[in-house]
């Protein structure tokens, strides 16, 4: 049997615990270790002198994270144990520090993992970024932080949202009211994220006087986008030809955001999809930055990044037998029925 021990202080303890110890036991339970405090000190207990050592060296990474700000729940405590394992505490905790901008509330949006803090750097960094990612990493939420936080410090004069129009896989048939009522339904993330960012009467009165304006991708063919923040979500419902159109609105003075997940297409065909083909195409050119971000940014519900998780490992299993039989055809499509003999006018 193997101990460790850590020194914190009975305040550290109660908030890196949780309620009923809810993130205790998470640990206890992954690692394989029982955790004590003692006389002001936490002891970890176990078997494997690695997973002690590691139990201890993520409590000391979450008393870090949270003299830095930041909640401690269950996904915060998969975040650490994650970035010990990689050797990444001190670039992972530094990534937290900063505040990218202040909700209508007051609270601080801060970046919670490295891919994040990448991401964050790259749109302060760049006149165009490309994220791509799946649910729940944060794409446009930062995105939208950006954009505020450039207004407010009139580095750009306007905020341009928009989105393709793309029903995501319902058929919602005929929508009342004039086009905009027909419209809002599809950008009502992009409504929810400057909300609660700005306040929705300070978001009415932006609208009201063109200062932020949201909008379908089709509304912005012919524009160009001078002095301002464009944010262009769900570009992976988008073709090539209308990554071209977006890109080319950019005018003197402005910033642009891309963001996508390409595992969540909903074109009729998932070739038609144009984001994964314009970050080949543009990256490496100067001023022009591509991120992924990956299942391990994930910051909803923990479950949420396993289940991205089982759907990556599904999807890669699909593309391993393809790749081993290219010809395979279970379902028989695309094959041709044998042709008929050709007539001979003789009866056989």
């Amino acid at each position: 049997m193997t101990n460790e021990k850590l020194e914190l202080d009975v305040l550290t303890i109660q908030d890196l615990f949780g309620v009923t110890d809810t993130n205790l036991k998470l640990l206890e339970k992954i690692l394989n270790v029982h955790i004590v405090t003692r006389d002001g000190a936490v002891e970890a207990a176990g078997e494997d002198p690695e997973q002690v050592h590691l139990a201890v060296r993520t409590l000391a990474m979450l008393d870090r994270v949270r003299a830095a700000g930041e909640r401690i729940d269950e996904m915060a405590v998969i975040r650490a144990m994650d970035a010990v394992k990689a050797g990444q505490e001190e670039a992972a905790v530094a990534a937290m520090k900063g505040v990218v901008a202040y909700t209508y509330g007051g609270a601080p949006v801060r970046c919670r993992t490295l891919g994040q803090r990448t991401y964050v750097k790259a749109i302060e960094e760049n006149t165009v970024t490309i994220a791509i990612g799946p649910a729940g990493t944060g794409k446009t939420y930062l995105a939208v932080a950006e954009a505020v936080r450039a207004l407010k410090e009139k580095k750009v004069s306007r905020i341009v949202m928009c989105r393709p129009a793309v029903e995501a896989g319902e058929k919602l048939g005929f929508l009342p009211g004039d086009l905009q009522n027909k419209v809002d339904p599809y950008l009502r993330p992009l409504y929810d994220a400057l909300d609660e960012m700005l306040g929705p009467e300070t978001v009415q009165g932006y609208m009201e006087k063109r200062i932020i304006e949201i909008a379908p991708l089709a509304y912005m063919r012919g524009r160009t986008l001078k002095s301002m923040f464009l944010l262009c979500d769900e570009c992976q419902n988008m073709s090539l030809a209308q990554h071209l159109m977006i890109l080319t609105r950019l005018g003197e003075g402005s910033k642009m955001v891309l963001t996508g997940d390409i595992t969540q297409i909903d074109l009729p065909s998932k070739e038609d999809s144009g984001l994964e083909k314009c970050a080949q195409i543009l990256n490496g050119i100067e001023d022009i930055s591509v991120i992924r971000l990956s299942g391990a940014d994930v910051v909803r519900h923990k479950l949420v990044g396993k289940i991205i998780e089982a759907f990556e490992k599904n999807q890669a299993g699909k593309d391993a037998v393809k790749a081993q039989d290219p010809n395979r055809n279970p379902k028989g499509k695309g094959q041709q029925s044998p042709r008929p003999a050709p007539w001979t006018g003789k009866k056989r």
